[in-house]
């Protein structure tokens, strides 16, 4: 199982986000809000 993980390790390569993106993803967890009731779960963007 080893092998297999480590084969392609060398081709990865790292890739930056802007910080708009960095920003807008930020603010998007800060205004998400998530409401559990009965077993099911709701999402709402408190914007």
């Amino acid at each position: 199982m080893e092998k297999l993980y480590t084969k392609n390790h060398n081709k990865c390569k790292l890739v930056k986000a802007k910080p708009e993106t960095v920003e807008f993803l930020l603010n998007y967890s800060k205004s998400l809000k998530i409401t559990k009731a009965k077993g099911i779960s709701f999402e709402s963007n408190m914007n």
